[in-house]
């Protein structure tokens, strides 16, 4: 089944908190971009060092990451998501 994106959008990336969320990463990245640390098209993402749905935000820091780290949860052979808790949130339990 295909994503319905527009309804996807309209319930839940449309709305007034993500749309925050949305404009918060993009200043991070635009002043890492400001900064030198990162460039257009680097493969790497501006990582929040506390995610902004747990709280974070700019002042509390951002660090560069590969897209890869950033995005990763753990997978089995086949790809399956198997832990929706990231190894960073893990490693500071």
């Amino acid at each position: 089944m295909a994503r319905n994106y527009k309804q996807e959008y309209a319930t839940y990336q449309g709305t007034e908190e993500q749309k925050k969320n949305r404009a918060e990463r993009n200043k991070a990245r635009r002043q890492a971009i400001r900064d030198g640390k990162a460039h257009k098209g680097d493969g790497m993402d501006v990582a929040h060092v506390k995610a902004i749905d747990k709280g974070g935000s700019i002042k509390n820091g951002v660090r560069i990451e590969k897209a890869s780290k950033n995005r990763s949860f753990d997978r089995d052979s086949k790809r399956n998501l198997i832990n929706e808790t990231s190894p960073k949130e893990r490693k500071k339990k």
